[in-house]
């Protein structure tokens, strides 16, 4: 699931870094006269944030050695605006009715893992796969090419049974 992902983060990346010398690039401008930022810069935005959100997973469950730390909306906001603010809204009778989310450790951990154990998986059937695809090349398995002194050794017995 994250592997496309991942790659299309280091293509937008790539494709960022490299400056165009063909044509200078105008910036979009609104009617406010405000700039409006390109396309890729949104998509490069994107996937920054979905790599961010990947790698500090956060919960809003509650325990109680955890001080609570009041969402930065202000007062009096319904569960509605605090989920579109990335807020956690109260479910019990506490003073904050919007609080920030706390960091998941055990989903980072488990996160962490997964992608461990899928980079080990892949750099571990590489082998296999380079040797599937590659065993059939005479360039890379000098068994497979045919030997000059041998086939030079047939092309005379044959020309010799034609003879005869």
């Amino acid at each position: 699931i994250g592997t496309p992902l991942a790659w299309n983060s280091v293509v937008l990346i790539l494709l960022c870094s490299i400056n165009s010398s063909f044509a200078q690039q105008t910036p979009n401008v609104s009617e406010k006269g405000e700039v409006v930022p390109s396309h890729l810069q949104m998509k490069l935005q994107e996937s920054f944030d979905a790599v961010k959100s990947f790698f500090r997973p956060v919960t809003c469950r509650y325990r109680d050695e955890q001080v609570l730390i009041p969402c930065n909306l202000g007062e009096g906001l319904n569960k509605t605006e605090c989920l579109k603010n990335k807020c956690c809204p109260s479910k019990t009778s506490h003073d904050l009715t919007c609080y920030m989310p706390f960091n998941d450790n055990i989903q980072l951990i488990f996160r962490v893992l997964v992608l461990a154990a899928g980079g080990f998986l892949t750099l571990g059937c590489l082998p296999f796969c380079c040797f599937a695809c590659l065993q059939r090349s005479p360039c890379v398995n000098p068994l497979r090419s045919a030997n000059k002194e041998i086939a030079e050794t047939m092309q005379k017995k044959r020309a010799r049974k034609d003879d005869l």
